[in-house]
C-alpha cells in the first residue's frame, strides 16, 4: 500500500472511531487515495451494532499492509470489479474474481489483501456489522 492509502485508511478509522465521518478534509484525501466510506448506519433492531460500508480501489499490483480487524467487526468482501487476492491467518491465499464475495470473522487478521493484476484496477466493497460505539476497525501490524 503506498504512504497515502495507508494515512487514508488510518484516517478514515479514525473518522469512524470519532464518530465524525466523513470529516470534509479526511473524506477528500480518503477518497482521493482510493478508500472511501460510503455507508454507516445504527442498525435499528440490534442496539448497540451499526452497518458500516467502505469502497476500496486498487492500482495494478497495489497491496494493503497486514492488518487486524476489531473484535466486534463481522466483515463481507465483496469484489466489485477486477480481481483480490485475500488471505486470513490460518486459511489459503484464493483469488477472488468480480462478483464472488468472502467474510472474515470479528478480530481476523488479515494477512494478504492485493489486486490480483499486475495491469488492471481492481475495486471491493467492504461490509462490516460492528460496535457502533467502535474504536479502530483496522489496526495495521508494525
Amino acid at each position: 500500500m503506498n504512504p497515502k492509502k495507508y494515512v487514508a485508511v488510518a484516517s478514515l478509522g479514525l473518522a469512524i472511531a470519532l464518530g465524525t465521518t466523513p470529516l470534509s478534509a479526511v473524506a477528500a484525501d480518503v477518497a482521493a487515495n482510493g478508500v472511501a466510506e460510503v455507508f454507516n448506519h445504527a442498525i435499528t433492531n440490534i442496539p448497540g451494532k451499526s452497518l458500516i460500508a467502505v469502497e476500496v480501489n486498487y492500482k495494478p499490483g497495489e497491496k494493503s499492509p497486514a492488518h487486524w480487524h476489531a473484535k466486534s467487526a463481522f466483515i463481507m468482501a465483496y469484489v466489485i470489479s477486477g480481481s483480490i487476492r485475500s488471505q486470513v491467518e490460518g486459511e489459503p491465499v484464493h483469488v477472488y474474481k468480480a462478483g464472488q464475495t468472502w467474510y472474515e470473522n470479528p478480530g481476523a487478521h488479515h494477512v494478504v489483501s492485493e489486486n490480483a493484476s499486475k495491469t488492471e484496477p481492481a475495486k471491493m466493497l467492504a461490509v462490516l456489522v460492528a460496535d457502533t460505539k467502535h474504536g479502530a476497525l483496522t489496526t495495521f501490524d508494525k
